[in-house]
């Protein structure tokens, strides 16, 4: 194994359509709403229910609800639509799979704060027409269908389907500092059966191998969020070995939980469980039941729709371990808890929430942002496996 991760490695050093995308953190939209009076309202209105590689390098060719949670750190990077390049800033996640604007044409007061796709300015654009509709809890999605080019990071997708919004009601996106969002799940959660970018990039021969890695920053004073490479891995982001893990199930990035424990000792998820890798996600959720009892465990204790927790008993306070294929992924309580200043005053909340996913997609964990930003992400489509490694702070 580590003789082939030095090969990959090489492949990777050598490929010219290896590409970045600079990931950048903003202000969370739960620091907006808490500072505005807002969040508890919004809260209640809006909770969502939500290969082996050859040794010469040879590259592989090969309606569900997205699971989003925009209440806490943001990630996102810079694409362009259509000729000339038209830019929006969207999130890049690998819990849905479906690529959207917002249309110039969206009647919703959200999208006159956001940039809006003008159609009659492509002279790449072809119109599908096709109705697209995405529900998210109480909020929802409606456009249609269009096709023009999409450029990520020097990464020309043609003929990309994606979606322009006519109506984003309520205030889902009102005070998103994105645009829209770009899925890097699999082909079959795709609404209207949409070919995904990254199948479209890996079926253009874009990229040099079919896979995808995320790095999330952990330091709360870089203006740099992280960095999504395509067709490749970038081993300073992480120490050690990429330890991979079969996908389970080819829609979100699914993969098997053997057990939680809590200060070395199993407490959740005893006899294995599944959860998701998605990097569209802020917090680490669970079923209602495991994460009330997890919350206790850490002392965690519930103030309005928050669970809160002492600032100064985290160096007290226990680990949480995720064992995934036999493998320890430890998360600190200073790393499982979000920290923010208010007027002043520090304020220390949970990472964890309660987030019920019903069958036949559920029950499932969802490893967001809280735990990516400390495990570097690798997707793997050629082998269907997703690499872990401890990330490089």
């Amino acid at each position: 194994m580590k003789r082939l991760l030095l090969l990959a490695t090489l492949c990777l050093s050598l490929a010219g359509s290896l590409k970045r995308v600079t990931l950048v953190r903003h202000r969370s939209l739960r620091k907006v709403l808490r500072d505005r009076g807002q969040l508890s309202q919004f809260w209640k209105a809006h909770k969502l229910n939500m290969v082996q590689y050859t040794e010469d390098c040879s590259a592989f060719t090969e309606a569900n609800e997205p699971l989003i949670n925009y209440l806490d750190t943001e990630y996102f990077g810079q694409i362009s639509i259509g000729t000339p390049p038209q830019n929006f800033t969207v999130i890049f996640d690998t819990g849905s799979s479906n690529l959207w604007v917002p249309s110039v044409y969206c009647v919703s007061k959200a999208c006159t704060k956001h940039s809006k796709f003008q159609p009659s300015q492509s002279s790449t654009y072809q119109a599908i027409g096709t109705p697209f509709s995405i529900q998210y809890g109480t909020g929802s999605l409606v456009g249609v269908i269009g096709s023009d080019q999409v450029v990520v990071e020097g990464l020309v997708v043609r003929n990309q389907q994606f979606a322009e919004s006519v109506s984003e009601p309520g205030k889902t996106f009102l005070d998103a500092a994105y645009d829209g969002i770009l899925g890097l799940a699999y082909p079959s959660l795709s609404v209207d059966g949409i070919t995904p970018v990254f199948d479209n990039m890996m079926a253009q021969n874009l990229v040099e191998l079919p896979i995808f890695s995320v790095y999330m920053s952990s330091n709360p004073d870089s203006s740099v969020g992280g960095e999504l490479l395509f067709g490749g891995f970038d081993p300073s982001h992480f120490t050690g070995t990429l330890n991979w893990v079969p996908v389970t199930r080819q829609g979100f990035w699914q993969i098997q939980l053997d057990n939680i424990k809590l200060a070395g000792a199993v407490a959740l998820c005893a006899n294995s469980c599944q959860a998701i890798v998605d990097t569209g996600t802020s917090l680490i959720t669970g079923p209602t039941k495991d994460v009330k009892e997890l919350q206790n465990l850490i002392g965690a204790t519930l103030a309005d729709t928050e669970y809160a927790v002492e600032c100064s008993n985290l160096n007290v306070m226990p680990n949480v371990t995720f064992t995934i294929n036999g493998l320890p992924y430890t998360l600190s309580a200073q790393a499982y808890t979000l920290m923010e200043d208010i007027d002043g005053m520090t304020f220390c909340t949970s990472g964890f929430q309660e987030m019920d996913i019903g069958p036949p997609a559920g029950p499932l964990w969802i490893l967001g942002d809280v735990f990516i930003r400390q495990f570097y992400s690798v997707f793997d489509r050629g082998n269907n496996r997703v690499g872990l490694a401890p990330a490089v702070p």
